[in-house]
């Protein structure tokens, strides 16, 4: 790894920068890169139990906005998918999309699939800030759950 790398994630260990990588970790979690949010989310419970509602608020917030950066992708690049229109999947996955509407969102929490459908919900050019919301609400219970998940079985 390289050093500069290698400073980054010292200095991002500290415990003043806490919540501020676990923001970055739920960001870039929410992004089409298959990266997980909740070991930081975890580990950070760990050392900081006190830090249970601000964690997962925090993780909230950057999760939501990775999800946010899906759906401004998927808005743009409305153009590119254009040429895969015509496929009986897509047709049907679109239909499906534009019944459910921005309620859709909610299930952006989901791994492997959720990220991708906050992009094709920007694709679909569903409303921005009730996707957001449901993006929201999804993500919060997710953290919520897994959080108490994780402490119950490896202890707080």
């Amino acid at each position: 790894m390289p050093a500069w790398l290698t400073a980054l994630f010292d200095i991002l260990a500290l415990p003043q920068y806490g919540l501020s990588t676990l923001f970055l970790a739920a960001f870039v979690s929410a992004t089409l890169l298959p990266v997980g949010s909740e070991p930081a989310l975890y580990g950070l419970l760990r050392l900081n139990p006190d830090l249970f509602w601000s964690a997962i608020l925090v993780a909230t917030v950057g999760n939501t906005l990775g999800g946010a950066v899906d759906w401004w992708m998927g808005w743009e690049a409305h153009h590119v998918i254009d040429k895969y229109r015509h496929s009986r999947t897509h047709a049907k996955a679109l239909d499906w999309l534009a019944r459910l509407g921005p309620k859709a969102c909610l299930l952006s929490w989901l791994p492997i699939v959720g990220d991708p459908l906050c992009a094709v919900a920007g694709w679909l050019k569903l409303p921005f800030w009730p996707c957001l919301g449901y993006m929201a609400i999804g993500k919060f219970l997710r953290y919520v759950f897994m959080t108490v998940a994780l402490q119950q079985t490896f202890g707080a």
